[in-house]
């Protein structure tokens, strides 16, 4: 029994309602940054979070503590009951959940739950020796992570998890690159690699040119696809916007809103991922079809949403954390399919003329129901001419419409990579994004930032 497990029925012991629901979340986890080539503030959090939601007379109420003496779970008991006291019924709520049978991930390392921040700075500092001359900036982490959920309803589910990133940008004056790893076992990940990748990066940034705002075509690493399409998910691929009509899939499913090339699905079982077997009212995950071939499928649900939408809709396990559930159910296990081409240089020669994108930052949706987002290009944008990646370009402001950008789609890599995302309203529950690079024919440059570099 995890120590997460054993918490949790401690606090459904001091609720002693007849409907109550533990959840508890534990993280120890290192960090090891650096910047210009230095080591420091090696880091280690340890941290145990206990969500107590009781019901009464169909009103709910819920509080959070991480006090974990006999005291400070009485104390939550109380205030989690005076919450449902001083609440409305809610009519459509569906009661809290039976036990179901769990499917069984991988997702656990031991060997990475054992490090500790000295260990991380020598990763570091392996990363920083592979880098040189260039100087970088970034971090090294790992971290094991316990979730459970316990109920009065006899619901008892508990996991393990693990992850470690290295993420390291190279930058001097006016050049930049970047690179990063994921993986829930330390093996998975080379930090060398990923240092000699953004100094490579770097190298070619300098001497970075400007374009005039306009349509392009574009390549996109996984880094920066990844980020656009988990900022684009929060309101296009949800239950929750589905039925409030704010998202960009409402009144589209079963039409063709994409390239046929895309497939894109929500699959917490994957271990290629991060994986998890259960969400946070440990109902078991499912995969999830959103987009298939390019069509419209369907969107990820909880229990209060699937009650909402009537007849045999049903939760596939995207509860997200009690005190957060005003976001409704999303997904955060995004995986695209992959295509056919064997590296980014393919997909420049078929995009011809055109711009490269490397990442993303500062992203912004500007209208939900047509998937518009901006943001910037950071640490690798250049020019592609004649199928080749060329010069290096200044950081560029875009304006996309994702659906618009999805719409012609010339190719997608056989190489997919893991985005990681970590936290999860403040705590550490690791997810990300399984993505290829992908070419596309419509990418919107809407104004023109700094240079790259520091």
């Amino acid at each position: 029994m995890t120590i997460a497990r054993e918490v949790a029925e401690a606090a459904l012991r001091a609720a002693s309602e007849e409907q109550a629901e533990a959840v508890v979340l534990t993280e120890r986890s290192g960090l090891a940054r650096f910047a210009a080539s230095e080591v420091h503030q090696p880091t280690l959090i340890e941290n145990v979070v206990v969500s107590l939601r009781v019901v009464r007379d169909g009103r709910v109420g819920s509080a959070q503590t991480n006090r974990l003496d006999d005291d400070g779970l009485a104390d939550l008991a109380r205030r989690a009951v005076e919450a449902a006291e001083s609440t409305r019924a809610e009519p459509g709520f569906p009661g809290l959940p039976p036990p179901e049978p769990l499917p069984g991930v991988a997702g656990y390392d031991e060997a990475t739950a054992g490090l500790d921040p000295g260990d991380l700075a020598g990763i570091a500092r392996t990363a920083i020796d592979a880098a040189e001359p260039a100087p970088v900036y970034g971090f090294v982490t790992s971290g094991a992570t316990e979730v459970a959920v316990v109920s009065t309803t006899g619901v008892a589910a508990e996991q393990r998890l693990t992850d470690a990133t290295a993420l390291i940008v190279a930058a001097d004056e006016g050049a930049s690159g970047y690179a990063q790893q994921t993986a829930w076992a330390l093996d998975a990940i080379d930090p060398a690699a990923v240092a000699r990748e953004a100094a490579a990066k770097m190298a070619r940034t300098r001497d970075a040119t400007t374009i005039e705002p306009g349509h392009y075509r574009a390549v996109l690493e996984p880094y920066a696809i990844g980020e656009l399409l988990q900022h684009f998910a929060y309101d296009a691929f949800g239950a929750l916007g589905l039925i409030e009509q704010r998202s960009f899939l409402a009144g589209r499913i079963g039409a063709k809103v994409f390239d046929e090339r895309i497939s894109i699905a929500d699959d917490a079982l994957d271990p290629a991922g991060l994986p998890k077997a259960f969400d946070f009212e440990g109902v078991p995950k499912q995969r999830v079809c959103l987009i298939e071939d390019g069509v419209a499928r369907g969107v990820v649900w909880d229990r209060e949403t699937a009650a909402h939408a009537g007849g045999d809709t049903r939760s596939t396990g995207h509860a997200p954390p009690m005190l957060s559930r005003v976001y409704g159910p999303l997904p955060f296990a995004l995986t695209v399919a992959p295509g056919d081409a064997g590296s980014v240089e393919e997909l420049a020669e078929l995009v011809g003329e055109g711009i490269y994108v490397t990442r993303l930052h500062y992203l912004g949706t500007v209208g939900a129901r047509d998937g518009v987002i901006t943001g910037m290009t950071r640490d690798g944008t250049f020019r592609i001419r004649g199928g080749k990646i060329a010069e290096p370009l200044a950081n560029l402001r875009f304006t996309v419409s994702v659906p618009e950008m999805l719409h012609e789609v010339p190719g997608l890599t056989r190489r997919i990579a893991l985005l990681n995302q970590n936290d999860f309203y403040g705590e550490r529950y690791p997810f990300g994004v399984l993505a290829p690079a992908l070419a596309t024919a419509r990418f919107t440059i809407s104004g023109v930032g700094s240079s790259p570099g520091i």
